[in-house]
């Protein structure tokens, strides 16, 4: 076994290492190597056709951001950002179509990384380091990677599951101190609160629960502090799931899976939760390769999924992750975690969305409000989870049960939760595309 010191490069040192033409796996979100990728820019001048695989990145880091190196990196993403969207008009920056549990074993199919550069902890007496914040793909990747590179920091949670990785899998590791990436806990508005509680209705004691990413489900958490033995199997593990086990909410004492144990494939939200998880074995991190299966989330008794979607048409299309053609975030585990809860024994999956949105008229410059309820998608969307994969529909206004609906049942419950303002028009299109009789509500 090599020694931990005999092990610990410079950031410049790991860089030397970078060639042109190698393909740089990093981890998610919060997992992301900074250090590395924050200074990934400055051998621009003597590499090109480097490619960074990535997802859901939180750093806007030089060597993407500024299109000045766009011959020497290049950015193939599983989840969109911010900053990805930004840049993604220069040409550098392309998304990678995917089910977020076959992320890394279809991508492996076509490329293999190079070098992997990741996040983790100090290795234990045992020689072990914890991958920490994220093992959606990262393990599978450092275990194909020509060269591992991992950067330790002391402000990691130490997580369990299968994140564990022993030192002597690893080539270097670089030593760092930086503040760990957080996603801010905001309060959840009116409309959050009355989607959250019309869910939260449909939440028996004992069920276990996937909450995606956003407000709403956020304010589903909050909505459901009162109910008892929750379990969690999710793709994502929260800062509101989080209060949920605190306020003794979440048990995982009914679960089949895991019992007694909370499952994610990675975390992501405030400094609480990091605390919370660090040290913690009732929290597992496992390979989302087995988290997100559609197959293994099936075996859960009473598995409810929650997720959101950005448009959904009157037949339960759900455009999830573009803005028309344009990506926006990505697939992740919508259709995973929807697909997995409805296979289980009473399962079910909830698909949320305000019924409305503001956009700016490009006639008059000024915001209109428009419903995120529609006919039809618009030209280019992404339909990110099947009409034959969605179960319920929630907005402010109410839930619309598609299960086993033929077209016209469909699209007289999807009108019932559209905004008011929009329900004539919806109908009268329906009637003109064909999905419903004239004179049938």
């Amino acid at each position: 076994m090599s020694s931990y010191a005999a092990k610990v490069i410079s950031v410049t040192q790991a860089l030397s290492f970078v060639k042109s033409g190698d393909v740089i796996v990093t981890g998610l979100a919060a997992a992301e190597a900074r250090a590395f990728l924050g200074e990934l820019h400055t051998i621009a001048h003597r590499v090109s056709n480097v490619s960074v695989t990535t997802c859901l990145p939180m750093q806007a880091a030089e060597y993407f951001m500024n299109p000045a190196y766009s011959e020497s990196f290049r950015m193939a993403g599983w989840f969109y950002t911010g900053p990805m969207r930004k840049m993604h008009s220069q040409g550098h920056i392309s998304f990678i179509p995917n089910h977020l549990h076959l992320a890394s074993s279809k991508r492996l199919t076509h490329v293999r990384p190079q070098i992997f550069v990741g996040t983790a902890t100090r290795p234990d007496k045992h020689g072990y380091i914890s991958l920490s914040l994220s093992n959606v793909y990262e393990k599978a990747m450092l275990t194909a990677a020509d060269l591992v590179i991992i950067e330790v920091n002391p402000k990691l949670p130490r997580t369990f599951g299968d994140c564990e990785v022993h030192m002597d899998d690893v080539d270097y590791f670089i030593e760092v101190d930086y503040d760990v990436p957080q996603l801010p806990d905001a309060n959840p508005s009116d409309k959050d609160l009355a989607i959250g509680q019309y869910i939260a209705s449909m939440v028996n004691d004992g069920d276990c629960l996937q909450l995606g990413i956003g407000s709403i489900p956020n304010a589903v958490a909050v909505s459901l502090l009162a109910k008892k033995d929750l379990g969690i199997h999710t793709e994502m593990l929260t800062t509101g799931l989080m209060r949920l086990i605190k306020a003794g909410a979440v048990t995982n004492k009914r679960k089949v899976l895991y019992p007694g144990k909370s499952v994610c494939c990675f975390a992501l939200g405030t400094r609480d939760l990091y605390d919370f998880i660090d040290d913690n074995p009732s929290v597992l991190v496992l390979d989302g390769r087995y988290v997100n299966d559609p197959a293994v989330i099936g075996q859960n008794d009473n598995q409810v999924s929650i997720n959101t979607t950005l448009e959904i048409d009157l037949t339960g299309q759900c455009c999830s992750e573009s803005i028309g053609h344009m990506q926006y975030s990505g697939t992740g585990g919508q259709t995973d975690t929807a697909v997995g809860a409805q296979r289980a024994k009473n399962g079910r999956s909830f698909i949320a969305l305000y019924s409305t949105t503001q956009v700016v008229n490009r006639e008059t410059g000024k915001n209109e409000e428009i419903s995120k309820i529609v006919a039809m998608l618009k030209p280019g969307a992404i339909v990110s989870l099947s009409r034959n994969d969605v179960d319920y529909v929630v907005t402010e206004y109410g839930i619309a049960a598609l299960r086993g609906t033929d077209v016209p049942e469909r699209v007289g419950r999807m009108i019932a939760i559209a905004h008011p303002d929009f329900r004539t028009q919806l109908l009268a299109e329906a009637q003109n595309l064909g999905y419903i009789a004239r004179g049938r509500v």
